[in-house]
């Protein structure tokens, strides 16, 4: 091969040099393809849904422990209010969410995302609300998009992902305002703390910024806040 390679004229190698960027232009151009797939999955589902907010919190929580149980009483304390409950669709935090939108009569989403590990879709999403994703991104627009708020449990990394990345879009007014209620005070707590001592002084926040989300305790309060939020504010989906 390195012998032919050799024989090749400078215009032979321009021709097969193109014909390479060639092919891998027609793989992008199918990826495209296939991310509006997705993107047309998630709207058709999601757009039929009224009154969502999301719930965010750890894959890893199991049942029965505190988490899992405030997961379940802040989604039943949002239908009691008119609202239905939006998760990640798989385990943990987001299976109780949606267990308790289940318990109190009101819909219950899920946007699953395919993992190597860690996340089938939980068994109480209705099986009519469901919709899996390959793309991480995808996902996302469609939490931004639909839900009306954000009611955030103790998580890793993706829950503040979303934390951040909902409060970054308010932030800078790439999208409409939305409440947005971190759960669990000792859980969040160090988070905050670091924030107005570290953050704030080097500039890299103002003090206001910290007005984009609330911190409370009681799942019924998280509840009530999305509830008196929109007593004042029309319910639109962004964007």
């Amino acid at each position: 091969m390195l012998e032919r390679r050799s024989e090749l004229s400078a215009h032979d190698l321009k021709q097969d040099l193109m014909l390479r960027s060639l092919l891998n232009a027609q793989d992008d151009v199918w990826r495209i393809f296939r991310v509006m797939a997705e993107f047309v999955d998630g709207f058709t589902v999601l757009a039929k849904q009224d009154n969502l907010v999301s719930v965010f919190g750890s894959a890893r929580t199991e049942p029965d422990t505190p988490h899992y149980e405030m997961g379940i009483a802040v989604a039943k304390e949002l239908v009691m209010r008119g609202f239905n409950i939006l998760t990640g669709g798989g385990p943990g935090v987001m299976e109780a969410a949606n267990k308790g939108a289940q318990i109190q009569g009101g819909a219950s989403v899920g946007v699953n995302i395919e993992l190597p590990f860690e996340q089938d879709a939980n068994p109480f999403v209705d099986k009519h609300r469901l919709v899996t994703f390959r793309h991480f991104f995808v996902r996302k627009v469609m939490f931004v998009k639909y839900a009306h708020g954000f009611i955030v449990l103790p998580g890793g990394f993706g829950t503040l992902d979303e934390f951040f990345e909902a409060i970054t879009l308010i932030q800078t007014q790439k999208t409409k305002s939305f409440p947005v209620v971190l759960l669990g005070t000792n859980y969040w707590g160090g988070l905050i703390q670091w924030m107005k001592d570290v953050m704030i002084p080097a500039g890299t926040i103002s003090p206001e910024d910290l007005e984009l989300f609330q911190l409370v305790d009681d799942p019924a309060k998280a509840a009530q806040i999305i509830d008196e939020f929109y007593r004042e504010k029309k319910m639109i989906t962004n964007f």
